[in-house]
This record gives structure tokens, sequence and C-alpha cells, in this order.
């Protein structure tokens, strides 16, 4: 018959328990790059999305929120206001990161504090935050946005590869501590992506870069945007802790 579910089928537990089929979608630094690709995967899936972004014009199409991850008191209104209008967080994607790129020997205290309070201790911030909502449901898919940085290290780059480096370690110990409230955390670590960062380098310097990957090209943000998108799904129910390079091979071993 036509429509009919067939025998053996089994349907995803969020819809066998009656849940909506649109879940509550945030991620940070969502305007732009690989958090706007990311963004846009899960709203063409039907997800209600809300982004923050901290400065200039959020994009058309999603619930945009100001917030300076920095600030404490900014993310507890910016959850407040996504929670009144999609309700309490269900998927969150900490993209939103800063670089501050120096040598050591002209690295300010400053360049790195700041660089490790965004990345680091703003990712803290905002996973806390959404595990109010987590823990009540008991169920979340956190997916932290690391870097292959943050695995290989990077001259110049001492300040974000410890940050990204610091999410590997933060993920883990959360998988472990919430897991058995089915609440999975999961990084995902690109390597070079095609983003306006990366178009203002020089021939030269682009073609630098893709010598090092074994693939020979950088990323599109859409890749980095499925594998975010498989780590929140029902495919992915049975994977926490897990660090998932979408890197052309760049930090392979590591």
């Amino acid at each position: 018959m036509s429509g009919a579910i067939p025998i053996g089928f089994r349907l995803p537990d969020r819809y066998r328990k009656g849940d909506p089929l649109s879940r509550s979608v945030l991620v940070t630094g969502g305007n732009r790059g690989i958090g706007l690709a990311i963004a846009r995967a899960f709203a063409e899936s039907g997800d209600k999305v809300a982004i923050t972004y901290r400065s200039g014009e959020p994009p058309e199409g999603f619930l945009a929120v100001k917030c300076d991850i920095t600030d404490g008191e900014q993310v507890e209104q910016a959850y407040k206001e996504i929670e009144e209008k999609h309700g309490p967080v269900e998927v969150l994607v900490a993209n939103a990161g800063v670089t501050k790129d120096q040598l050591l020997m002209r690295m300010s205290e400053e360049d790195f504090t700041s660089v490790v309070d965004t990345n680091l201790t703003g990712t803290f911030r905002v996973v806390k935050r959404a595990n109010r909502g987590m823990l009540r449901a008991k169920k979340g898919r956190v997916v932290l946005i690391s870097s292959v940085v943050g695995l290989l290290g990077s001259a110049g780059q001492a300040n974000y590869a410890a940050s990204k480096a610091g999410l590997v370690g933060f993920a883990r110990s959360l998988a472990r501590e919430l897991g058995s409230r089915n609440i999975t955390f999961n990084v995902v670590a690109p390597g070079f992506v095609d983003t306006d960062m990366t178009a203002v380098l020089t021939d030269e310097q682009r073609s630098g870069i893709v010598s090092q990957v074994p693939l020979g090209r950088y990323a599109q943000p859409e890749e980095i945007a499925a594998a975010v998108k498989f780590l929140a799904s029902d495919d992915a129910s049975y994977i926490t802790g897990a660090v998932i390079p979408v890197d052309g091979g760049l930090g392979m071993g590591h």
C-alpha cells in the first residue's frame, strides 16, 4: 500500500517519541563563512535556526541575535530570546572564534588571553547555558568547531592553536560527564577553508598552503557543514567524544 511503513522499519528516536521534526538549533558566529554554511544546512532541513553575531549586518532567514560570547550577560540574554522564539536549544554548534596571529616574542598577553577567552572560554559559556535545557530534556547535540591547527600546531598561532586544542579536552570531558543524559559532544576540525578570511591571501600564499594538503585544494564551507550536520543527526546517535577532521588529509595521524 502506498505510504505504508515497511515491516522492520524503525523511526528515529525523536520521531517515535512525538518530538517536533523541526529542532531548535543555535550556531554561534553564524553570520559568515563556515558558521553561515552550517546555519544554512540546518535551515534547509527544516530546523529552526538561530545565529549569534558580534558585528555587521546578519544574513536574512535566521533568528539573528547580537551577542559577544566573551560577555556572560550577553550570552544569557541571547539564550532567553532564542528560547522565547524557538524553544530550548536542542543542537548547539559552537563556531564563533577569532585570531590574533603573532610570533611568541611579539605576542602580547592581551593577544593571547583575548583569543583564548573567545575561542575556549566563550565556548564554555555557550555550552554551559545550552546544557540547562538539554539536561531537562535528557537529550542534546553539541558540536564544537576546532581547527587542524589545534592538532598540528602552527608557527605564529600559539594562542589560536592552544584555544582550539583546548576544545578537544573540553568536549571529551563533557562526553564522559553527560553521556548518560543522552547529550553528545563532538569536535569538527576543519583544515584550510575557502572563506573571506582566506580570500585575502596572495596567490603565492594560497599555492603554498594547498601544496601541504594531500587532496590539493581548499575545503568549501559546505563540506564542513555536512560533517556538523551528520554529527547532529540520528545517524550519529552513538558517536560522542570524537574529533572529525575535515582537512583534505593535512592533519592525518593527529
